[in-house]
């Protein structure tokens, strides 16, 4: 029996296969997808194994991720109810990891009737980012999945990223911020190379140069554990280009838009969760 199934390859579940494969081997990893060439193209390209149904998944491993859009998931749920019934007759308890936004784990076991009692269920926000193994994810479960059965996702997620452990109640915050960061700071990457164009650098430097300036200030927020002001007011001569610069950015409210942009995306995983 393998370790890990993914049921759903698109691009968080991507990532996460990809994270696993390294971390685990891909010999202990199946995928499938309900496009089918889709998942065995990337079978082929990581040396993982594909399937051609969500019960085969259920049957041949014993981690099954479902990593499918919230929209989709109260039907992808549904359909493993006899497959994992099955699976239990023989004796074989599987445990459901979801990564779907805004849905709590009390949603997902509602949607699993007629098994009694219910499998384990871990949720997880990644980001694609763990696709390089620089990913930051959450993790929660109920008081009823051991501290085994979370060491052994966390071994499984292990080159994805970064993984904390976190209550439940604080997942859709995580998300706001974690989960959708990348595409925040993918737009900021994007504006900051504009922004050299503008003044004369060519495309693909001003493309490398805003980006390795976002990773390194990234890994000095992380590395010094000093507050971002105190970093910013740093690099702030008096009279300096600098702070000419971050008061054109606080201008046009770039502190307000991030804030914004995070309150809007809980939001929305408020209302995901009411699928």
């Amino acid at each position: 029996m393998k370790k890990v199934a993914f049921i759903g390859t698109g691009n968080m579940g991507g990532a996460l296969i990809q994270a696993a494969c390294r971390a685990i081997g891909p010999e202990e990893v199946i995928i499938t997808d309900y496009i089918r060439e889709k998942a065995s193209a990337l079978a082929q390209e990581l040396g993982c194994s594909a399937v051609d149904t969500n019960d085969q998944a259920v049957a041949e491993a014993q981690y099954i991720f479902l990593c499918v859009k919230p929209q989709v998931l109260p039907g992808v749920a549904a359909g493993l109810v006899p497959a994992l019934a099955r699976c239990r007759k023989a004796g074989e308890e599987k445990v459901l990891v979801s990564i779907a936004a805004g849905i709590q784990i009390s949603t997902l076991k509602g949607y699993l009737q007629g098994l009694d009692p219910l499998p384990p269920v871990v949720r997880i926000m990644p980001n694609t980012c763990a696709a390089i193994g620089q990913g930051m994810l959450a993790m929660a479960a109920g008081p009823e999945v051991g501290a085994p059965c979370l060491a052994e996702v966390e071994q499984i997620l292990a080159r994805a990223g970064r993984v904390e452990r976190l209550e439940e109640h604080l997942m859709d915050q995580f998300t706001a911020v974690a989960g959708c960061g990348p595409a925040y700071v993918y737009q900021f990457i994007e504006a900051l190379a504009d922004g050299g164009v503008l003044v004369g650098l060519p495309r693909q430097q001003a493309q490398i140069y805003a980006a390795q300036t976002v990773l390194g200030a990234a890994a000095m927020v992380l590395e010094s554990g000093q507050h971002p002001g105190a970093l910013k007011d740093a690099v702030c001569s008096p009279g300096g280009s600098t702070i000419a610069g971050v008061a054109a950015l606080e201008r046009c409210a770039i502190r307000s838009a991030a804030i914004q942009a995070v309150e809007a995306a809980y939001r929305k995983n408020l209302d995901l969760g009411k699928t």
